[in-house]
């Protein structure tokens, strides 16, 4: 999996399954994310260290990037149009945003046969909350590995297994200073049925 110049296994942090994690990413540095066992969702949030009003956008992305099949070149960027997060590289080439983090009300809605779960979204509200931001603050994620494909002629969506496989990666170079809400996706279809940790690491 290592690369030159890339982190060592010993500088990753595990979100267990169907949990979440949030921390600063200073500017300049560089956030690795890594499904280590393949086929697993992270959802990530980003928001300005300066002004938490200042969040991740994936209307302004789409406008700006010109695209939403997001890889390694493009830029993630805010509601206040500053690019907050450049893809530096990126093994999967397949990710989401354009569906929210899955919630209670998610697994009411799909998995009425399956027990509630608090979702990604109760998992990122958690996780935020020392940084100030409620779940109100909490928008559309970049959902890392997820794999949303959409019907050229109908526009419907479909949530497929992810494409990723064990070790895959994406890395994301922060533009300013952010606080990251990132999660082990804990909805069913998204994630092909079954739940695996998520790795990061900050260099």
């Amino acid at each position: 999996m290592p690369v030159s110049g890339s982190p060592r296994v010993s500088d990753f942090t595990v979100i267990p399954p169907r949990s979440g994690a949030a921390f600063r990413l200073p500017a300049g540095k560089t956030l690795t994310v890594v499904d280590p066992e393949g086929h697993q969702v992270a959802d990530l949030l980003a928001y300005s260290a300066d002004d938490v009003r200042e969040v991740i956008s994936n209307g302004r992305t789409f406008d700006y990037e010109e695209t939403i099949a997001l890889t390694a070149g493009h830029r993630l960027w805010s509601n206040r149009s500053r690019a907050m997060l450049s893809i530096t590289e990126d093994t999967v080439g397949r990710h989401d945003f354009l569906l929210t983090p899955c919630s209670e009300a998610t697994f009411r809605h799909f998995y009425a046969d399956k027990p509630v779960h608090r979702g990604c979204f109760g998992n990122l509200a958690e996780a935020l909350e020392p940084f100030g931001i409620g779940p109100d603050d909490i928008p559309t994620a970049f959902n890392l590995f997820m794999n949303v494909p959409v019907d050229g002629s109908s526009g419907k969506l479909r949530v497929l297994p992810p494409t990723s496989k064990p070790g895959d990666r994406i890395e994301l170079r922060a533009e300013i200073d952010c606080i990251i809400g990132l999660t082990a996706c804990s909805a069913y279809d998204s994630n092909g049925g079954s739940f695996k940790p998520i790795h990061y690491a900050i260099t």
